[in-house]
């Protein structure tokens, strides 16, 4: 059963790179002051392996829907038309069999996914669906990369729990909490969906991963994420994507190339 989504006015996709740019600045100031990078100034630990569980949208994700199934997603004429229009063959006769796979569509597929500290300013995620890699760079300034990839540009930035203004503020003294946001830009066009529902070139995804601890141990990663399209879209298209954590010593890793299909 499709779950509801509420409508949330559409910004500028140049108002949230702004605003990206802005939390970015902040977050390495603060680093800079506290002596931290930003992997030490870390509110929330991230990494490990963590697996997709799927609990909404059954149908959308864990098969490829028909063409033209895609009742939940605010698709504007052009849209409409572009989704409509899939055809996974010609997809692969031209080599776009990862259209689904780009940053604003792989964390929505199953699978597992890894994360770890590239270095001290980066977070990496590899994925076994497409087997991408995307990077979460605190230091990068916007625009910086010369060509759009799948995964685009993200620029990463910590929210302390209680920090005045939520963004790069100040944590709050005793033990950090908060959580992790992240902006991405310059993705190459691809699918928000496997049956072809589009995202353009000026998309800006926004995403928020937060972590959870059970009382019976359990882990879990929760991942919103808002992809913002004035090409496709009639307005912000969110969705929420859970994980749960896996052993550290898990070794059940089975990358799979990308499909069209």
């Amino acid at each position: 059963m499709q779950t509801s989504r509420s409508a949330v006015r559409c910004r500028p996709e140049r108002l949230a790179s702004l605003l990206g740019a802005l939390a970015i600045v902040a977050g390495v100031s603060l680093f800079a002051q506290r002596g931290q990078s930003a992997r030490a100034a870390a509110p929330v630990d991230l990494t490990g392996y963590w697996v997709t569980v799927v609990t909404e949208d059954w149908r959308y994700r864990m098969v490829t829907p028909a063409r033209g199934d895609h009742p939940s997603v605010p698709l504007n004429a052009a849209g409409n038309a572009a989704a409509n229009a899939w055809d996974p063959a010609k997809d692969e006769a031209s080599g776009e069999q990862c259209r689904a796979y780009g940053a604003a569509g792989v964390m929505r597929t199953p699978g597992r996914i890894h994360i770890t500290w590239a270095d001290e300013a980066t977070l990496k995620i590899e994925t076994e669906a497409g087997t991408q890699t995307r990077l979460l760079r605190f230091t990068t300034t916007p625009g910086s990369e010369s060509q759009a990839g799948w995964q685009g540009q993200s620029a990463a930035t910590w929210e302390f729990a209680g920090a005045r203004g939520g963004r790069g503020g100040a944590a709050p003294a005793g033990p950090r909490a908060g959580s992790l946001k992240v902006v991405t830009t310059r993705m190459r066009p691809g699918y928000l969906q496997k049956n072809g529902v589009p995202y353009g070139a000026n998309a800006v995804l926004t995403e928020y991963f937060s972590r959870t601890v059970e009382t019976n141990g359990d882990s879990w990663l929760i991942l919103t994420s808002i992809v913002e399209d004035p090409q496709y879209l009639t307005g912000p298209f969110i969705r929420s994507t859970h994980y749960k954590r896996l052993p550290d010593n898990n070794t059940a890793w089975e990358p799979e190339p990308c499909s069209a299909r």
